[in-house]
């Protein structure tokens, strides 16, 4: 995509700061930056790999990673988060954990909804003008070369023909028959499907394209709330494709409880694989027939929905543990 790509090494005597337009939703961008799936498949120069040790993106606390050059030499490095505003902004100390690091400096990341697409802006804060310096030649290059890499994850796990945006990855130690049973048979869904802490009854389920999986759930001295999958792909044991909805007793399509411009449809794409008996579940959304109203509500909620499809996906490990 045509780009912005802006640095400024003279802004501040301490400063070196990068810009770039990215061709995707903050929410989005800020996931990629925040969540350790999607940020080892970009992190570091070109030729760089990173190996996540813990990573927990809240105030206080810290992600701790090593960086493997194309020359085979480690890198450690250490994160500890000042301030963690979802989507706009995040604060953080980088250095290498050694004590009394003498790299150590500051990043302040922005994220900066334009039209849809993002505008980021990484400013790294030295602690004396000579200290910059020092860096500023390989700091600039790497800085460009690491956003590019963001750049072309964004790119790979959005489907720009389709509106698709990949949503999560979730690994389960479970192989992908197993899974396949857990997703298609209505006794496994009643077990997990749904928000956590919620009751899941279901009315129907016929497993077909254009068949329906009908539902109730509740939380415990909640109202009962109805959705509803109407499949559109089923090929066993590694695709499924169905559209969401809220739903009524009769099977009939409703506006969400929680806001009238929530779209009446959102589709499902989920995509399995198997690998030393393990099963890696990738799930893509889109919005369908949505106004620009309910595509931008849809827009803002995907924290929302990472952070809810991710409790529901827990429910699923764990019963995948009990009937394995």
């Amino acid at each position: 995509m045509q780009h912005t790509d802006t640095l400024h090494t003279d802004t501040h005597t301490r400063e070196i700061v990068q810009e770039r337009l990215l061709n995707a939703p903050r929410e989005l961008v800020f996931d990629v930056w925040t969540r350790p799936e999607h940020i080892a498949k970009w992190w570091g120069p070109t030729g760089f790999t990173t190996t996540i040790h813990e990573m927990e993106v809240k105030e206080g606390c810290i992600w701790r990673s090593t960086m493997h050059g194309p020359d085979g030499t480690n890198y450690p490095n250490l994160i500890k988060y000042k301030e963690v505003v979802r989507p706009e902004r995040l604060v953080y100390d980088h250095g290498t954990g050694i004590e009394g690091d003498p790299h150590r400096f500051e990043v302040t990341v922005t994220f900066e909804d334009v039209d849809g697409k993002t505008k980021l802006t990484m400013r790294c804060v030295f602690p004396t003008a000579s200290e910059r310096d020092a860096v500023a030649g390989y700091a600039v290059e790497g800085g460009r070369q690491t956003i590019n890499k963001l750049e072309d994850h964004l790119a790979a796990i959005q489907d720009h023909s389709t509106g698709l945006t990949h949503l999560m990855t979730r690994t389960l130690d479970a192989p992908i028959s197993l899974v396949w049973r857990a997703w298609t048979e209505a006794r496994h869904l009643a077990t997990w499907w749904g928000p956590k802490g919620f009751d899941t009854q279901v009315a129907e389920l016929e497993l077909r394209p254009g068949g329906l999986f009908h539902y109730s759930f509740a939380a415990p001295g909640g109202p009962v709330e109805w959705g509803r999958f109407i499949f559109h792909e089923v090929s066993e044991p590694n695709r499924l494709v169905f559209v969401v909805s809220f739903s009524d007793e009769n099977a009939g399509v409703t506006r969400a409880p929680f806001s009238a411009d929530w779209p009446l449809e959102i589709l499902n794409v989920v995509e399995m694989k198997e690998e030393n008996g393990k099963t890696t579940l990738n799930l893509w959304i889109k919005a369908l027939n949505a106004n620009e109203k309910e595509q931008d509500m849809f827009r803002s909620m995907t924290g929302s929905m990472v952070e809810g499809y991710g409790g529901t996906f827990d429910k699923l490990g764990i019963l995948l543990k009990t009937i394995a």
